[in-house]
């Protein structure tokens, strides 16, 4: 896959999940223009991360695929990701510290996407529907630990 088609495919990924975010900052304070600017920079920010990851992406064996999602899964529980989730749900005026919060909430996600294959279709649709919905609903332990135990089950598989 092109580099070209990385961009847009993170933007479609990642932008679902942002546009409650986008449209409480219309609706909040500057209006329509505003938009733009809070999905651009909140856009950018998940284009150099998904960047980076793809200049640096090697497909792993075995072992480092099951190793990443086992990792990516701990990290659903960790108090960083608990942190980083909240900021990521709470109103902010800039799409970059916006973007700075939602990738640190994803970055275990992120490692199971790495794990998995970046570009296996089905893993990120299933990710985008995660990130989705982590952000439209509260922490729940009863929703957040079978996640997570799920996902080191199916690494260790």
């Amino acid at each position: 896959m092109m580099t070209a088609d990385w961009v847009p495919m993170m933007a479609a990924m990642m932008l679902p999940s942002a546009l409650p975010a986008i449209a409480r900052r219309v609706r909040d304070r500057d209006g329509v223009l505003a938009g733009p600017l809070f999905a651009g920079s909140y856009a950018g920010i998940w284009a150099a991360v998904g960047l980076a990851v793809y200049a640096l992406y090697r497909p792993p064996g075995d072992l480092v695929a099951g190793a990443l999602i086992v990792a990516g899964g701990i990290y659903e529980l960790t108090s960083v990701k608990v942190e980083l989730r909240r900021r990521c749900r709470e109103r902010v005026r800039s799409g970059i510290r916006f973007g700075l919060a939602c990738v640190g909430s994803s970055a275990g996600l992120m490692l199971i996407l790495v794990g998995a294959g970046i570009m296996s279709a089905a893993w990120m649709v299933a990710i985008a529907l995660v990130v989705l919905a982590q952000k439209l609903v509260p922490p729940h332990r009863l929703v957040d630990v079978p996640l997570a135990v799920a996902l080191v089950a199916l690494a260790l598989i």
